[in-house]
């Protein structure tokens, strides 16, 4: 791929070494440099494993090295030869310091699985976990084989009621109301033998909607005593740290399931995703750590007052199930156990009561700001920012890269700067406005369909929002998109399209520091004489800052509280206008 050391090196204000084999006969370039103590940035990921591998065994190594992929998201494209003010942006970006270090949450399991299932597949699963997890069984009916008649693990079975928790602490609650007592049946046999109606399988329980109660399997079943027509239903519970749900119908069926609760419809016949889940089973066994995606202030909240509800709007989004309502304290509760780190809930609360914390918005704010700056003085044009997952987006970003190596595509145009994020909902309108501010002419999120469908639903909403005011402040265009795309060649068209947009942009480029407070963002308009229509934010979103006596009032989305705007502010004739 084409490149400009000393264009890059210009925009970097450093001497750039080009290297084309740094991986293979230049490599002790690479050992000298991490054996200087200074940090390391290698221009390229698909050797990261190698590089990492040579600096263990480099003596003196003490450089923290950085990676960053400039070939699919730069190099490999039509549009490379114009790509250097990208490919600088990427670069500088890849000097920032890594951010401070965030709270944890923690997990502790002893490998107590519980299998829940047709018998004959919950075995066959138990049989390949057993040397390491300490496995009991549910049986959900016989399966097509039935159980093995050498019974290797603890057998239950009922209705089930309820299964709540996460890694190292699931709680399922059951109710046993079959007459026949799986702990001192010792499948003889004899019970299915002597049903004359067949109400009784290699489950080693009786179907009620077969059974006429000859009671000739009770008779049968004298000297181990397990069968008992008169047994009252018991109510069961049993904690355990993992669950592998072999039943067509999950027990918990949200989109982001809890940390250490497994779901194979197919059960073992899943193929590759069996053996991936059973290799990810195995290996939770110990003490675990996550980051804690958010912080909590509530004394920002609007979510309750005397006990009455007012926004709902971080509970509803939640896809993982993990935000309750807690209003007789008048706020909400966030577990840190069940929160994956979406950063939903952070882009649609209107008052900043819940802030994102991986990175936390400063922190991404200073990312964008570097991009886009080192863009510019690169002497590029037009920035769009693209935002994509770090696993399946980035896999999109990266395989439209090859498509376009080998020709098939046109690649990511030279213009568009992907930007990975832990989760593409973890961004709002503060962010995407100070983007714009900063110079971008677009910002584009990209989903790939693995998101829940209400993270989409919440995106274009905030989108909404913030074009509106844009527009009404006098930006003409469309500056924000949200593409949803699973394909190479969907997302490559897509890009393509981006060109045929225009934006009107700030015509002076901001360097203000984000804020970690979503309110701290304050709007002016843009030089003009026309006269805005009406406000820019819906009355259900606005909240005015000072009294409409002035040309220089402002509002801040600082609450979803209903306040109309004074009719005087939305006729009078715009003022001047920037953003800071």
């Amino acid at each position: 791929m084409p490149l400009e050391p000393k264009t890059l090196g210009a925009a970097l204000a450093e001497t750039l070494p080009l290297h084309s084999a740094l991986c293979r006969r230049e490599a002790p370039v690479f050992q000298r440099a991490i054996a200087s103590g200074e940090d390391v940035v290698v221009a390229c990921t698909q050797e990261k494993r190698l590089f990492n591998a040579l600096a263990e065994q480099t003596e003196g190594a003490t450089s923290v090295i950085r990676f960053v992929n400039i070939r699919e998201t730069g190099g490999w494209s039509r549009d490379a030869k114009s790509a250097m003010p990208k490919i600088a942006s990427l670069l500088a970006a890849s000097h920032l310091p890594e951010p401070d270090p965030v709270a944890t949450a923690s997990y502790a399991s002893q490998g107590r699985v519980l299998i829940v299932g047709p018998l004959d597949q919950a075995e066959r699963a138990a049989a390949l976990v057993a040397d390491t997890l300490d496995v009991s069984i549910f049986s959900r009916g016989a399966g097509e084989r039935g159980g093995a008649q050498e019974r290797r693990w603890p057998v239950m079975a009922g209705r089930i009621k309820s299964l709540k928790g996460w890694l190292g602490a699931f709680n399922v609650a059951w109710t046993r109301d079959n007459p026949i007592d799986l702990d001192l049946c010792t499948r003889c046999n004899a019970c299915v033998v002597a049903c004359p109606e067949q109400a009784i399988g290699l489950d080693y329980q009786i179907d009620s909607s077969k059974c006429t109660s000859h009671r000739d399997c009770e008779r049968a079943c004298t000297v181990a005593g397990a069968i008992n027509f008169s047994r009252a239903p018991e109510s069961q519970e049993a904690t355990f740290d993992l669950v592998l749900d072999l039943d067509r119908a999950p027990l918990i069926d949200w989109h982001a399931p809890p940390q250490g609760y497994f779901h194979l419809p197919g059960g073992l016949g899943a193929g590759s995703d069996a053996l991936a889940t059973l290799l990810k089973l195995r290996e939770l066994v110990g003490e675990f750590e996550k980051p804690k995606f958010f912080d909590y202030k509530q004394k920002l909240c609007a979510h309750s007052r005397n006990e009455v509800v007012g926004c709902k709007a971080c509970i509803e989004v939640c896809s993982a199930h993990a935000i309750t309502s807690d209003k007789q304290r008048q706020r909400v509760v966030v577990n840190p156990q069940l929160c994956v780190g979406c950063g939903a809930c952070t882009t649609v609360c209107p008052t900043g009561a819940i802030g994102y914390t991986y990175p936390r918005t400063p922190d991404q704010g200073l990312k964008l700001r570097t991009l886009l700056s080192t863009y510019a003085g690169a002497g590029g044009r037009d920035a769009v920012l693209l935002l994509h997952s770090q696993e399946r987006g980035q896999e999109l970003v990266e395989h439209l890269g090859r498509a376009a190596q080998l020709g098939h595509a046109h690649g990511v145009p030279a213009n568009v700067i992907p930007v990975a994020l832990w989760h593409t909902a973890s961004t709002g309108i503060d962010l995407w406005l100070s983007a714009v501010a900063f110079g971008a002419a677009q910002l584009v999120v990209l989903t790939t369909g693995d998101e829940a469908p209400q993270y989409a639903a919440a995106l274009r909403q905030q989108m909404d929002i913030a074009q509106t005011l844009l527009r009404g402040l006098g930006y003409t265009g469309t500056h924000f998109q949200l593409l949803e795309t699973a394909s190479p060649a969907a997302l490559d068209s897509a890009l393509a399209l981006l060109r045929t947009t225009r934006q009107v942009r700030p015509a002076s480029v901001a360097r203000f520091a984000v804020g970690a407070e979503k309110r701290s963002l304050r709007l002016a308009p843009l030089p003009s004489t026309r006269t805005v229509a009406r406000c820019a934010w819906p009355a259900s979103a606005l909240v005015q800052r000072a009294p409409c006596k002035t040309t220089s009032s402002r509002h801040n989305f600082a609450s979803s509280r209903r306040t109309a705007c004074n009719a005087a502010c939305a006729k009078r004739p715009a003022p001047k206008m920037r953003l800071r």
